[in-house]
């Protein structure tokens, strides 16, 4: 699978920076907002309620707003990640599943605003599915591109950061959502917690060094010719 959204041309190393810039602050500011939304939202618990309960309610509208945002800054970050890894550590796989989980996270923040009212029947299925997709994908993703990141030279001393923080984020959500273990707030806020943190950590090191490399290559291609940097 080729990555059509990447040029064959030296990829701008300033939209990476600004790309990886935005998902620092897009990031932080997000978890920001949801730590605020634990103190302003006295009728919530925060290790019971979901962050799903919050959407609706007093300050509903600013959470579906802010999944909104950070949808789009992930979708943004996946492009200039992709454009900044060397043609090895390059994958297709790992942008289609960065732009599901965006898809999924702001289907989750359009249709909570909408569907319950128009379609109050449909609203729960499409919540829970795209809910579920946004998780699943996002997890995968950064745990592929974690692992794609041995085979860049200068994403090497990220690598082990990154695989860490992402085989937590993924203990975390499997005990949540299979082992059923502990408040289900806290167990669903903590996941997303961590798989904020690694886009963070993603993007700090995009912003410091985009690094831009001239191939237009996925390790899916891997057998396909490519031309190596000079």
């Amino acid at each position: 699978m080729s990555l059509s959204v990447l040029s064959d041309s030296p990829a701008p190393a300033r939209w990476i920076a600004r790309s990886g810039a935005l998902a620092v602050a897009t990031g932080g500011a997000f978890l920001l907002w949801v730590l605020v939304l634990q103190l302003l939202r006295g009728d919530l618990s925060w290790t019971r309620a979901q962050l799903s309960l919050y959407l609706h309610g007093p300050y509903g509208l600013s959470l579906r707003v802010a999944y909104c945002l950070l949808a789009l800054s992930m979708s943004l970050q996946a492009i200039a990640l992709q454009a900044s890894l060397s043609p090895r550590a390059r994958s297709g796989v790992v942008l289609g599943l960065f732009w599901a989980s965006a898809l999924g996270l702001a289907s989750v923040a359009i249709g909570d605003s909408y569907l319950p009212q128009y379609a109050p029947n449909l609203a729960p299925a499409v919540h829970l599915l795209s809910a579920q997709a946004a998780f699943l994908c996002v997890i995968a993703a950064i745990c592929l591109q974690s692992w794609y990141f041995r085979r860049d030279v200068r994403w090497q001393a990220h690598a082990r950061r990154a695989g860490w923080l992402a085989a937590v984020a993924f203990a975390v959500l499997f005990a949540h959502v299979v082992l059923r273990w502990g408040p289900r707030g806290l167990g669903q806020k903590s996941a997303i917690v961590l798989i904020v943190a690694w886009l963070i950590g993603v993007g700090v090191q995009l912003a410091r060094d985009p690094g831009a490399a001239p191939v237009a290559r996925s390790r899916d291609n891997a057998n396909e010719p490519t031309r190596e940097e000079p």
